[in-house]
C-alpha cells in the first residue's frame, strides 16, 4: 500500500510540476499551504527528494525548492522509491534492493518469488511510464505556452 509519506511527495512533485517551466523557487511552507500537507511531513520528504537528486533546494528570502530535472523524466515511480522503498511486496521480487526474505528456507524453490515478480513488474510497468509532467497533467505543449514558445513543426 501507498503510504501518506510517497502521497504527500508525489502531491509535492505535482505542485513544483506547475513552477517547472517559470524556474521559480517554491517555499515549503507555500507547498505545505497548497497541498494540504502537514509542515513538518513536508520537510524531511523535502530532503529525501533533495537527497534523491530530484530537488534542488536554496535558502534565504528567494529560496525554495524547485524541481532539479525536466518534469518528464522523473517518472511516478521514481518518487516513490525514494520515499517508500522498493515497490515489490517482497525483497526477493525487488529489482533495486533484492535480498532473500528472511523466512524462505530456499529462495530458489519458493513458490511464491515468481508471482511476486509479476505483480512487481506489473506495478512498476505503470507507475514507470507515467512521469510527474504526465501525473500533474501537462503536457509537453503546455509547458511550451507556458514559456511563451509555440511547439515547432514535426
Amino acid at each position: 500500500m501507498l503510504s501518506s509519506k510517497a502521497k504527500y511527495a508525489l502531491r509535492a512533485a505535482m505542485l513544483l510540476v506547475d513552477h517547472a517551466a517559470d524556474g521559480h523557487w517554491v517555499s515549503a511552507g507555500d507547498l505545505a499551504e497548497r497541498g494540504s500537507i502537514p509542515g513538518k511531513f513536508l520537510e524531511a520528504i523535502l530532503v529525501q527528494l533533495r537527497d534523491g537528486g530530484f530537488l534542488e533546494s536554496r535558502r534565504g528570502p528567494s529560496g525554495g525548492h524547485r524541481l532539479a530535472a525536466d518534469p518528464t523524466t522523473i517518472s511516478v515511480a521514481d518518487i516513490i522509491r525514494i520515499v517508500d522503498g522498493p515497490l515489490a511486496l517482497t525483497p526477493c521480487a525487488s529489482k533495486t534492493r533484492f535480498s532473500a526474505c528472511t523466512d524462505c528456507p530456499d529462495l530458489r524453490s519458493c513458490r511464491l518469488r515468481h508471482l511476486m515478480r509479476r505483480a512487481r513488474d506489473a506495478v512498476a510497468g505503470v507507475l514507470e511510464e507515467q512521469s510527474l509532467a504526465e501525473l500533474a497533467g501537462q503536457s509537453e505543449s503546455k509547458r511550451k505556452k507556458a514559456r511563451g514558445s509555440a511547439p515547432g513543426p514535426r
